[in-house]
């Protein structure tokens, strides 16, 4: 995707109008919301049109990680405000409210990957999205700082095979996020660990029977109130929004990558009236699958 099209603006998920509203933000083009695997912009790019100031907000499908390598600022991660320096670096999950505010003249490298991207590379026995989840301040490594520029290479490039390396290198990079997070934060309580991972991936297998959360607790011998607690303590998310948001990204996979009619789709996702899929769709996304559809193809369909 050209680097033209890669703008910042109020995604199609809407928000009140008020002042106090948190704005929800996609930098992809509303024409193709999934045009790329991961998307990569310098911090002065943006920052440079804004005064060097981005007020809090929002990604609904996007997890950044932000890398400063000159300069300093202040991040907002919600409601904390953290100290920048040279080689601070930022893990901001999908969802979570950040804003920031650099000194003129900062430089440093914002990485972008939809949630999509990360579902194919996120395991869940191997814990990785439960560290991801934190929204945190982290020390940068000669490593790390190296994988973004061989990121940002890449992506500038269109070198064959370039989707399966930028896969690879940005794989590599949230592992070592991770890993950085789990060294700063400790582990987690190893029952409360081990119990996430295997929710998520019972979600994994079961998205699509649209169980409730009393059928993932009654699978993990817990009460749903304790699976709640375990998923808010783990992401800061409710159980029901995380199964939520599984079948969304499913039906979104759907809608993008084939031709299959909204109610066989519907069908498909264990949903029994395609007009009922359709307002949950909306709901959660705030278009209907067939406005997304055709704002993906360009307005076709």
């Amino acid at each position: 995707m050209e680097g033209s099209v890669l703008v910042l603006y109020n995604s199609n998920m809407r928000t009140s109008p008020s002042k106090s509203a948190i704005q929800v933000y996609n930098l992809f083009g509303e024409q193709r919301d999934l045009p790329d695997v991961v998307h990569c912009e310098t911090i002065a790019a943006r920052s440079v049109l804004h005064d060097w100031k981005l007020a809090v907000h929002r990604h609904a499908r996007l997890h950044q990680v932000l890398l400063i390598e000159r300069g300093a600022g202040e991040a907002t991660l919600d409601g904390r405000v953290c100290q920048l320096r040279p080689m601070s670096m930022v893990n901001v999950p999908v969802g979570d409210v950040h804003g920031f505010s650099f000194v003129p003249g900062t430089q440093g490298w914002v990485l972008t990957i939809a949630g999509e991207v990360l579902d194919e590379t996120l395991l869940a026995p191997e814990g990785l999205r439960t560290a991801l989840a934190q929204a945190a301040v982290l020390r940068g490594s000669r490593e790390i700082r190296g994988l973004m520029q061989q990121i940002f290479a890449e992506h500038a490039a269109r070198h064959f095979a370039r989707a399966h390396v930028l896969r690879a290198l940005s794989a590599a990079l949230i592992g070592l996020v991770a890993r950085e997070i789990a060294d700063q934060s400790g582990a987690p309580e190893a029952t409360d660990s081990e119990l996430f991972r295997r929710f998520e991936a019972l979600v994994e297998l079961h998205h699509l029977k649209r169980w409730s959360v009393a059928d993932y607790a009654r699978a993990l011998s817990v009460t749903p109130t304790h699976l709640n607690r375990l998923t808010r303590a783990s992401t800061g998310d409710t159980a029901s929004h995380l199964i939520l948001n599984r079948l969304i990204r499913e039906a979104r996979r759907n809608l993008v990558y084939t031709n299959l009619p909204v109610s066989t789709i519907a069908y498909a996702l264990g949903f029994d009236d395609p007009a009922y899929f359709s307002r949950v769709y909306a709901a959660a996304t705030g278009l209907s699958p067939r406005t997304f559809r055709a704002q993906v193809h360009g307005g076709e369909g």
